[in-house]
């Protein structure tokens, strides 16, 4: 149910639109089966897809002002759902006030740390954990040491070993 509210000062709208440049997959459940079928759309010259973004705001920015600031405000709040989600920030069942603190200190500690790590290891960009553990914590290494020389052999067990070790050539570079 939609409930109507009175504002304080006046709000514009603003509609944002991208054009989609890979192709796309619809989804389908026939009633006969529950199998979903799926139907790709094929991105061409002739037929243009677009993907909107609709922004209620009270700001004086320009077009290209707003979307830039939303599109940052929602990295910025991709990180803290990370944390949540993804390391374990949800919530702690104990009333004990110090194991708390100290539980969440100890996340946002080894959140920063791989946070760097992966920044060496892909800095262009940021990845989140959800895709970076698997990659960077699939392998399996080795320490040999032969006539005064330590040496490390790595070994890949991930699908994208060759972009795995790229990465880690970049976290060495970095180091």
């Amino acid at each position: 149910m939609f409930q109507s509210c009175e504002w304080s000062s006046a709000r514009r709208v603003v509609v944002l639109r991208r054009r989609i440049k890979d192709s796309m997959a619809a989804a389908e459940t026939s009633n006969e089966s529950q199998q979903p079928t799926l139907h790709f759309i094929d991105h061409s010259d002739k037929v243009k897809l677009w993907e909107y973004a609709i922004l209620v705001t009270n700001t004086d920015y320009s077009l290209d002002a707003i979307g830039q600031l939303y599109r940052d405000r929602a990295d910025c709040a991709n990180g803290f759902d990370e944390l949540k989600n993804q390391w374990g920030w949800g919530g702690y069942t104990t009333h004990d006030l110090e194991r708390c603190n100290l539980s969440a200190r100890a996340v946002a500690l080894i959140y920063n740390w791989w946070s760097w790590y992966v920044r060496l290891a892909h800095p262009k960009t940021r990845l989140e954990a959800i895709t970076s553990r698997p990659m960077l914590l699939s392998g399996i290494a080795r320490l040999t040491q032969h006539a005064g020389q330590s040496r490390l052999l790595l070994t890949l067990t991930h699908a994208a070993g060759d972009h795995i070790k790229s990465m880690i050539a970049n976290i060495r570079k970095g180091l």
